[in-house]
């Protein structure tokens, strides 16, 4: 794991004003007083050592063409090739390897519209934990797919975005499986946060990383554990404009909760942050943006054609973002690739 101060601290309780200065300001605050928020960098190292067996330490790619078209060194944080094809296998392997025997032994279940599916249920495979997972019955049937191919029972009957939170939940409680939810739970942003110090670590001359957003796992996790490492790099979160509760979010102060989102960004169509996610963001990112459908298509022909790397909508927010003009690149910059588990019915 990177190298850097470790800082326990206690949970502050108080309201963070929206800006970036007063965000900048506690988070030195937390660092001198040792005071926490509910994922720590301790945290983060912990779960690096933990599942470094099983997940890949993914590339940090530069691209020559978007370092040009945009005017300033870009890198691209690869998890498009990570195993199960995206981020969150991190998340899900860390929350499931730190079960009890007994635990395990009364198996997992999850909800999810896809990305987060996956991630558990090859994380179950590969620790011989029974899964049940929860997908919307308008999920993308690759997903769907790929996760009943990892070995997990899937639950679609009658389950929406809204409701398959509570369908998980009623399976638990009948079965005693364990819920391992897809962002907020400290175990699953400490895992996203080995994101943010591979880049750290890799990278310690990046000025800015963009990242993008739906739960607010990814953009916690990567921006707790990018901001104790380095002291002077900004994140920024990019969601779909459809689903921008997260903008909404940041901007009013407290939690917005919104109706499932109509978007390609199937991987950002969550209703709302979560509260763990939400006090670990105020008080870490520097901003959070939106971008609309077409400039995520955009974003993605560009990465297929340009860079050859083949992602899915929600991964293109930041690439988006920048090509744009929403995000103006000032510095070296890191782009965060969500995910690989493209439907290739986006483009039909």
């Amino acid at each position: 794991m990177p190298p850097g101060n470790f800082h326990r601290v206690r949970r502050v309780r108080t309201p963070v004003r929206n800006s970036p200065f007063c965000r900048k300001f506690i988070l030195r605050a937390l660092k001198s007083t040792n005071t926490a928020l509910p994922v720590t960098l301790a945290d983060v190292r912990g779960a690096a050592e933990r599942i470094g067996g099983y997940v890949i330490r993914t590339p940090l790619m530069p691209s020559r063409t978007l370092s040009e078209r945009l005017g300033c060194e870009i890198r691209l944080k690869c998890e498009n090739l990570q195993r199960a094809g995206s981020f969150k296998i991190r998340g899900a392997t860390n929350a499931l390897l730190q079960l009890s025997p007994e635990q395990r032994a009364h198996g997992v279940v999850a909800f999810s519209s896809g990305n987060h599916a996956q991630g558990v249920a090859l994380a179950a495979k590969l620790l011989g934990i029974r899964a049940t997972i929860v997908m919307p019955e308008g999920a993308v049937e690759s997903k769907v797919e790929a996760t009943r191919g990892y070995g997990a029972e899937v639950v679609q009957a009658g389950v929406t975005a809204a409701s398959r939170d509570d369908v998980a939940r009623e399976i638990a409680e009948r079965t005693g499986a364990t819920v391992i939810p897809p962002f907020n739970d400290v175990r699953v942003v400490a895992g996203a946060g080995t994101v943010g110090a591979e880049i750290a670590d890799e990278w310690p001359e990046v000025q800015t990383i963009v990242v993008p957003v739906g739960g607010g796992g990814l953009l916690s996790g990567t921006a707790l554990a990018a901001t104790s490492l380095l002291d002077n790099v900004e994140v920024i979160g990019v969601e779909p404009r459809a689903g921008n509760d997260a903008e909404q979010s940041f901007r009013k102060g407290s939690i917005v909760r919104i109706d499932p989102p109509n978007t390609i960004a199937d991987g950002a169509r969550t209703l709302s942050l979560g509260e763990i996610t939400f006090e670990i963001i105020q008080a870490t990112v520097k901003d959070i943006v939106s971008v609309d459908d077409s400039s995520l298509l955009d974003a993605l022909w560009y990465s297929i054609y340009r860079t050859k790397l083949l992602i899915e909508p929600t991964a293109c927010l930041g690439l988006a973002a920048l090509l744009n003009g929403t995000i103006q690149c000032k510095g070296p910059t890191a782009v965060v690739l969500s995910g690989g588990n493209l439907d290739l019915k986006v483009f039909m």
